[in-house]
């Protein structure tokens, strides 16, 4: 692979909502009023500010994203994702990819550097951590193959359990892909 493009993506683990990057995806529910897990917790430290905005947004589709002001966090902008609830066999895959691309669009759109992204879909939605994060990384360094201005792309794990699988997946396929 790339190293350019391996150089370009981080993965750690760490509170999403204290980084100082240019934005941090949230994973939103289709409301984008807050919720639990990091959608609650970026809700929470971003402040009212925020669900004022999301209102005004009217929501969000699965697989879609918008884009809001970051307010009180390090971060300038919080892209708003919807992550599917995991299905077997069901169209789960090619949303979760949807919120991968759409967000890194919207991150050209609007001149963003550097992002980072929570596990999509891994928490009360149920993704599997495997699946999800080899659906992230390859729709990540898809992408950034044909979009230099993003800089970074940080995975931002909450967990060791899911940093392990993200550090052992994309070291693996950083070095056979």
């Amino acid at each position: 692979m790339n190293s350019e493009i391996v150089n370009r993506i981080k993965i750690q683990q760490d509170d999403i909502t204290t980084l100082a990057v240019d934005a941090i995806v949230n994973a939103a529910n289709t409301s984008l009023l807050g919720g639990g897990g990091v959608d609650g917790a970026i809700h929470r430290k971003a402040g009212p500010e925020l669900l004022s905005e999301c209102r005004k947004i009217g929501g969000c589709p699965t697989g879609e994203a918008r884009i809001t002001k970051g307010y009180k966090l390090k971060a300038k902008y919080i892209i708003h994702t919807v992550g599917p609830v995991y299905r077997k066999g069901g169209n789960s895959p090619e949303l979760l990819q949807n919120c991968y691309e759409n967000s890194l669009r919207l991150a050209v759109e609007n001149n963003i550097k550097t992002i980072a992204f929570p596990a999509i879909s891994c928490g009360v939605y149920g993704y599997p951590i495997q699946e999800a994060c080899e659906i992230a990384i390859h729709t990540t360094i898809r992408f950034l193959t044909d979009h230099p201005s993003i800089q970074q792309v940080i995975f931002v794990l909450f967990s060791r359990e899911y940093l392990d699988v993200y550090m052992d997946y994309f070291t693996s396929y950083s070095k056979n892909g």
